[in-house]
């Protein structure tokens, strides 16, 4: 029988009566490089210290309460706060500009903000739209603002006992309809919006994924680098929270590497690009290896596959000579690339937030990692579908097997609609986004196309925004060219164009460290990236590249010309949300005479 699964407003002291002393979280200490634990009892201590803090700076009951900070363990601590005394928790992206965070404020009204270092006090200053300011890091500077405290400080506040009391009243409330975040998306095509996430859309997320993700438990350890921010990220969290999970949180997200080899973590959420690096890694190893290496290496990816796919995946046993080559040499192969990279403990690797490509997908499983690739929106508190936990009768293509409960049909142009008790019911002070993102019957537009095999796996073709059609009427899903050419040991980032255009085209951002090195073998000099990518040899390298991973699609959807440049699209420059996709509008905007280029 399943246990209750209780309020977000109390599941921390309930853990902490049961839990005690056991480390509950873990961070790492800037200065010593140290990973310090912090307890249950510990944390479950400031959140009722937090709690009362904020009630005496004068937050009242549904009052929205920001937190503007990289991943640190005061920013939980703040959140499970803010449930305690009826406040609603608002997450901003630590990256997030002047102008987004200026919004994100002004819509959600709020007037007490958590902050977590210099770099966001910079962007507050930018600004100074609220009226109290709360500081994580007790180094930073906080003179220049009129009505600024640190953590620290606000810890070591003394309260009458109509705090205490009022605390205790605060709760002992409690309804499934409790405003408990809101989550701004990231906004590809325009400001973000508030996507309000209530008590029944935990509840229900926390019960689904228990039957579904049925073997973590609270011997598992967790690797927390995404952004608390993200939905995943957050609902992942909570999850880990109501299992037990031990959690190491990554300060930063470009640390994520060096935490993994540290913490070796059994269990883990992460977006597809960190799988496409491991992928990327893992083959610049082998192309650098003698050619007698390589064979072996293909050979023992070959057994691979053939033990986790066509026998694994099925929950069939392999027969004799399958098993004992997998057991004797690609095994502890497969095991010494992982523990190199941290992976060698892991459990369980949760993976959605964009496209995986099938490649990568494949070769995760065929190393014997067991990565639950899955499909999910913020509106829908995470995961749609997924892989089952126990690694078994899933279909690389899918974007698995559709939740528990979760009710998933497909309109009349491909659009996926949604219902259940994980949507939510709008977004906050957004009444005309609300009305637009869901259907006259209550279903809700994720913007996506696809469809649904017998089995209930769901198929996940494009984003409807992102499809676009050439000068010829032909539809163009980019995202399916994309993801063919990051596939590539040489490709970086590469995004397609088209729309109303007579072929369709690509910008292709090389991987430098892997051009480097062919340029070099190729005898070829260069100064900069510049001058690398305009010679003639690597022009016909890239040929050769867009040619292979595109030349079996029809005639309509081959890239017919291509542009490389020099550098990323990063978040700074405004090329990607904080999720990392691409906002498709702002790059044929500053890439347009780049484009352009190629149609003349």
């Amino acid at each position: 029988m399943q246990k209750k699964i209780l309020h977000l407003n109390k599941i921390i002291f309930q853990q902490a009566e049961k839990f005690g002393q056991r480390a509950f979280i873990y961070h790492k200490n800037d200065d010593t490089n140290v990973w310090e634990p912090v307890s249950w009892n510990t944390f479950a201590t400031e959140v009722r210290l937090i709690g009362k803090a904020l009630i005496s700076l004068g937050v009242k009951e549904g009052d929205r309460v920001g937190i503007f900070s990289q991943n640190m363990y005061q920013h939980l601590v703040v959140d499970f706060a803010n449930f305690a005394i009826k406040a609603v928790s608002v997450p901003i992206y630590a990256t997030s500009s002047p102008s987004q965070l200026n919004a994100i404020i002004s819509n959600a009204s709020i007037d007490v903000l958590f902050v977590g270092e210099t770099e966001q006090l910079e962007t507050l200053h930018a600004i100074k739209p609220v009226k109290k300011v709360v500081v994580f890091d007790d180094e930073a500077d906080i003179s220049e603002f009129n009505d600024a405290q640190t953590y620290t400080s606000l810890l070591k506040k003394s309260f009458d006992k109509a705090v205490d009391t009022e605390f205790e009243n605060r709760l002992a409330k409690e309804s499934e309809d409790d405003l408990m975040n809101i989550l701004y998306t990231s906004g590809t095509t325009g400001q973000p919006k508030g996507v309000e996430i209530r008590q029944s859309n935990y509840t229900e997320f926390i019960r689904i994924h228990n039957e579904r993700f049925s073997l973590i438990d609270k011997s598992d350890i967790s690797l927390s680098f995404l952004p608390l921010s993200h939905v995943f990220e957050r609902a992942w969290t909570y999850f880990c929270i109501y299992k037990g999970v031990t959690i190491y949180l990554c300060h930063f997200p470009s640390d994520v590497e060096e935490c993994m080899k540290e913490v070796r973590p059994t269990a883990m959420c992460a977006v597809p690009r960190y799988w496409e690096k491991v992928y990327a890694a893992v083959q610049s190893k082998v192309d650098e290896s003698n050619f007698i290496s390589r064979q072996f290496y293909y050979w023992a990816l070959a057994v691979g596959k053939k033990y986790n796919l066509n026998y694994k995946r099925h929950n069939k046993h392999a027969n004799t000579s399958v098993s004992a080559y997998y057991k004797m040499f690609s095994r502890p192969l497969f095991n010494k690339i992982k523990r190199e990279i941290g992976l060698d403990r892991g459990r369980f690797f949760a993976c959605a937030g964009a496209k995986l490509s099938d490649e990568i997908n494949e070769y995760m499983h065929s190393i014997g990692l067991n990565l639950c690739y899955g499909y999910g929106l913020t509106e829908s508190t995470a995961s749609v579908s997924c892989f089952l936990s126990e690694n078994i009768h899933y279909v690389i293509g899918s974007a698995g097997r559709i939740m528990p409960d979760v009710k998933v049909r497909i309109s009349q142009d491909g659009e996926i609609l949604l219902k259940g008790k994980t949507l939510t019911k709008g977004y906050f002070n957004n009444p005309d986004a609300t009305k637009r993102a869901f259907t006259e019957d209550g279903w809700f537009r994720t913007g996506d196309s696809g469809f649904i095999d017998m089995h209930n796996n769901l198929y996940v073709t494009d984003r409807i925004k992102d499809m676009f059609k050439t000068a010829g009427g032909k539809f163009i899903a980019p995202q399916q060219l994309e993801n063919l050419m990051i596939e590539d040991n040489f490709v970086e980032q590469a995004v397609a164009i088209g729309n109303e255009r007579k072929y369709v085209s690509m910008l292709i951002v090389p991987k430098f460290s892997e051009l480097e090195q062919w340029a070099k073998e190729h005898n070829l000099k260069w100064k900069d990236n510049e001058e690398l990518i305009a010679l003639p040899e690597v022009y016909r390298l890239f040929k050769s590249i867009v040619d292979k991973r595109t030349g079996h699609l029809a005639r309509y959807e081959r890239i017919k010309r291509f542009s490389l440049l020099p550098s990323c699209f990063t978040m700074e420059q405004g090329h990607l949300t904080n999720t990392l996709k691409i906002k498709r509008k702002v790059i044929n905007e500053m890439f347009k005479t780049v484009i352009d280029a190629m149609y003349n």
